[in-house]
């Protein structure tokens, strides 16, 4: 067997001969093997945009609260072991071998994906450590994602939007029934936006769930300095906004507000512990904005809709003269759609490949961006870390520099960083 986690991650993604291979069959099957049942709630999120956000203002919300809090979201950035956290630590490499130890010697003939691996590696960390909450992110879709495999408590569903059309359709009601496949009956599920298809509710309704929407059953009352949340029993006022920056960042606040409300019988919290959570909250990579001149933005965007985010939270910031995008994308990714939500906020764009799978070339992007482009300058480059070392020597110090359109972006560009 492989004995480091590097050997362990290479062993994992040779196991299934697709990347993605939805399907509930056979994580279930070794699931049952390995007797994962967990004996504490589970929060599962999924949706388009902002999965991400909400679970990691839940963690820290429970964490604050005094909660021993299990948290599993993909993909990482820098590090695997970002993907799995107990108490908001990162789980150690030794652990999570000692896991995939188990799951490999439990799955006989079964080929797992790396991912279906990963989340039952996440769940045994998670009994064996006894935590008292566990946070699971989908990883693509619902319904047949492995997360799914674990019944859920409360689910909570972010928005819904155009993304992954291979898998989960081409249509924002095929997607939202896709999505809806982690409710479950008797329990609440969150919608956090307020442009609902309607097969969410559709779906609901048949699985005997509890719908719980934003402007219908929840609500936000945004203020200049603070903002208050009304739920279906209870309201939280003069609330700080969220360390996160990002315009949809009060709908995702709103959601976790509204599953804390869901599941306050057995996991209460109080107002110190919300307010707490709001201001201590990170989340790498989703607009964070580096300190230094010029400014660096990173933001994972990698749709239309995560990219009209972008452009708005950009327009929201104050003037600069120059804004240079290094921009890399995954070509199944609607590219084209990306570009022409930001093409009005970048003045010099500098494309780069990525060196994966399912990574898009420079030349193939830079088509996409030459189609799109009103006006401006587009560069070409092999790589982010030469598309970002260029604009770091010709940006001037009240210029930016966005650097968005995958997590391989992101983490590159935060390896590699203006020297």
């Amino acid at each position: 067997m492989p004995q480091s986690l590097a050997e362990w991650l290479s062993h994992l993604e040779s196991l299934h001969p697709k990347i993605i291979a939805l399907g509930l069959e056979r994580v279930a099957e070794v699931k049952q093997r390995l007797q994962l049942e967990p004996q504490f709630p589970v929060i599962v999120v999924g949706g388009t945009n902002g999965k991400g956000s909400v679970c990691a203002m839940l963690e820290a919300m429970l964490h604050a609260a005094g909660y021993r809090v299990g948290c599993y979201t993909s993909p990482h950035l820098l590090n695997y072991n970002e993907r799995v956290r107990i108490a908001k630590r990162q789980i150690s490499d030794a652990e999570l071998c000692v896991s995939f130890a188990q799951i490999e010697r439990a799955r006989g003939d079964i080929a797992l994906t790396y991912f279906e691996f990963g989340t039952l590696a996440a769940m045994q960390c998670f009994i064996s450590h006894n935590v008292e909450v566990a946070i699971l992110e989908v990883g693509l879709g619902g319904r047949l994602d492995a997360v799914n495999v674990f019944d859920s408590d409360c689910a909570v569903v972010t928005s819904i939007d155009i993304d992954h059309i291979d898998y989960l359709g081409d249509t924002r009601e095929q997607i939202a029934y896709e999505k809806a496949g982690i409710f479950r009956s008797g329990k609440v599920a969150v919608f956090g936006d307020t442009d609902m298809p309607e097969a969410i509710a559709v779906q609901a309704q048949k699985a005997g769930t509890q719908l719980w929407r934003l402007g219908r059953d929840f609500s936000i009352k945004a203020g200049e300095l603070q903002w208050d949340f009304q739920g279906k029993d209870s309201k939280r006022s003069s609330l700080p906004y969220p360390a996160l920056r990002g315009a949809f960042q009060l709908n995702n606040a709103s959601s976790v507000l509204a599953a804390l409300e869901a599941m306050r019988a057995s996991l209460p919290v109080d107002m110190t512990a919300v307010r707490r959570g709001l201001m201590e909250v990170e989340l790498p990579g989703r607009f964070q904005v580096l300190p230094g001149k010029p400014v660096l933005i990173l933001d994972v965007a990698h749709n239309p809709h995560a990219a009209h985010s972008l452009a708005k939270n950009l327009s929201s910031m104050p003037a600069c003269p120059r804004t240079y995008a290094v921009c890399a994308m995954l070509k199944d990714k609607d590219m084209a759609g990306v570009i022409r939500e930001l093409v009005w906020q970048v003045d010099v764009w500098l494309v780069a490949g990525i060196a994966a799978p399912r990574g898009a070339t420079a030349e193939e992007l830079g088509q996409v961006v030459q189609q799109e482009l009103m006006d401006g300058e587009m560069l070409s480059f092999a790589t982010v870390t030469e598309a970002l070392h260029h604009a770091c020597k010709e940006a001037g110090e009240n210029d930016r520099i966005i650097a968005f359109g995958s997590f391989y972006t992101v983490a590159e560009a935060m390896r590699a960083k203006c020297a």
